[in-house]
């Protein structure tokens, strides 16, 4: 039997004096709370990235195939042919090898690989802006046009009010889905009439009527308070196009971690030179540096924490080893090495590390649980886009932030239990 750990267990089992029960439990609170509030952290972080990112994706698509010439002022909109060798085959796309690169010391190297996923869907879409004249007020507006290629299933759980909008074949469609704060701001309702005013390229003042089908709101204010989603047979009339002209085409991969390696396949393997392909990280640069530095918050969150729990669990060991300063003593006398009796501190600092891991996660998980269940914690949706607090348990991560508390707080714990070599046997006996 390890006699270290015999020693540490019967220890650990046999109580204390009331100063030293205290110390270990403020020691196992505060490695508790340290490892609550890291899974919250990384729990509330994770979720609130895929969630912008969820909107945002679900919104624009992920990789977008247009005009070499389109600018990133979506006003100006360039026509690409909507018969592609790719549309629409390259939804059937798989994985794809690509060459990984990875830093190792300093060095770049490559790496053969392939991706998690595929091309999942690719839809067609148009662009106009315009202003729309509604109970005497006047407000801007970015018409997006859909066809029947467009996937409903991101915008279906957003729709507050109305319907998907109805394209029939034979005729073209008149609905219009608009935003919730469009529809508050000029006071519409589904059902009601209103016109919208373009100028053409020939510089002549056009007017269109539409009717509100369905009312959405993704929370996102940026896009909702722009954007209203239309017949794309409306807006290729508008600018004189045919039906077989479009501004371009909104790409859906399966896991978002290949969007780099996809986006490159889609540029050189399947667009002709006529053609460019973007992602939306790419084209939305700001708003996503803006999610990467929550990463920043989190690694500052867990380092916090850490240091908490360092700190306390060193002042727990030294009370620890003050207080069997007789039972070292002992030790010696009889024997045991310096480094057996600083394991025997050590395998009851794992334990006190344990005990407060296991009411750490059983306390933050249960927290995430009713977090994601109830909804309690609410945000402000016009600075955080989300009306509701989100949580993605990554339990990898979970899983990790336990084992690197325990390896790293340990690793902390070897210099002070270097005390233990310092007492002399014959003092510590004599020791009260």
């Amino acid at each position: 039997m390890n006699f270290s750990y015999f020693i540490a267990r019967k220890v650990a089992t046999g109580g204390g004096q009331s100063f030293s029960r205290m110390i270990i439990r403020i020691a196992v609170i505060a490695v508790a709370v340290s490892m609550t509030v890291m899974i919250l952290a990384s729990s509330l972080i994770a979720g609130f990235k895929e969630e912008i990112a969820e909107k945002i994706f679900g919104f624009w698509g992920h990789i977008h195939i247009t005009h070499p010439n389109q600018s990133r002022s979506i006003t100006e909109v360039y026509p690409v042919d909507l018969n592609q060798p790719f549309y629409p085959d390259i939804a059937s796309v798989g994985q794809v090898d690509y060459l990984a690169h990875e830093r190792w010391f300093g060095q770049t190297v490559q790496r053969e690989t392939k991706t998690n996923g595929g091309i999942r869907h690719i839809q067609s879409y148009a662009l106009y802006s315009g202003i729309i004249r509604a109970n005497d007020e006047l407000e801007g507006i970015i018409l997006k046009g859909i066809g029947h290629d467009f996937d409903w299933q991101f915008l279906d759980k957003y729709l507050k009010e109305g319907q998907p909008l109805s394209m029939p074949d034979s005729t073209m469609g008149n609905g219009i889905l608009i935003s919730q704060y469009t529809a508050d701001r000029l006071k519409l309702k589904v059902g009601d009439k209103f016109s919208v005013f373009f100028v053409s390229s020939r510089y002549e003042q056009l007017e269109r009527r539409f009717t509100v089908e369905g009312i959405y709101r993704t929370g996102l204010e940026e896009y909702d308070r722009q954007f209203a989603l239309v017949d794309i047979r409306k807006i290729q009339q508008i600018l004189g196009w045919t039906e077989e002209q479009v501004t371009g085409f909104e790409v859906f991969v399966d896991d978002i971690d290949d969007l780099g390696p996809l986006t490159e396949y889609i540029y050189y393997e399947e667009l002709p030179d006529s053609l460019y392909a973007e992602s939306i990280k790419e084209k939305m640069r700001a708003i996503f540096d803006w999610l990467d530095l929550q990463d920043v918050n989190e690694w500052v969150i867990i380092g916090l924490m850490l240091v908490v729990s360092i700190i306390n669990m060193i002042t727990a060991l030294l009370i620890l080893i003050l207080e069997r300063t007789n039972m070292i003593g002992t030790l010696k006398s009889l024997g045991s090495s310096n480094w057996s009796i600083r394991r025997i501190f050590l395998y009851y600092a794992g334990y006190i590390i344990l005990v407060g891991l296991f009411w750490g996660n059983l306390i933050g998980l249960g927290l995430c649980y009713i977090q994601d269940t109830f909804g309690l914690i609410t945000l402000d949706e016009t600075n955080y886009y989300l009306s509701v607090a989100p949580i993605k348990i990554q339990w990898g991560s979970v899983l990790l932030l336990n084992i690197g508390t325990l390896v790293i707080t340990l690793l902390f714990l070897i210099l002070p239990s270097y005390l233990v070599s310092r007492i002399d046997p014959v003092k510590a006996i004599r020791f009260k």
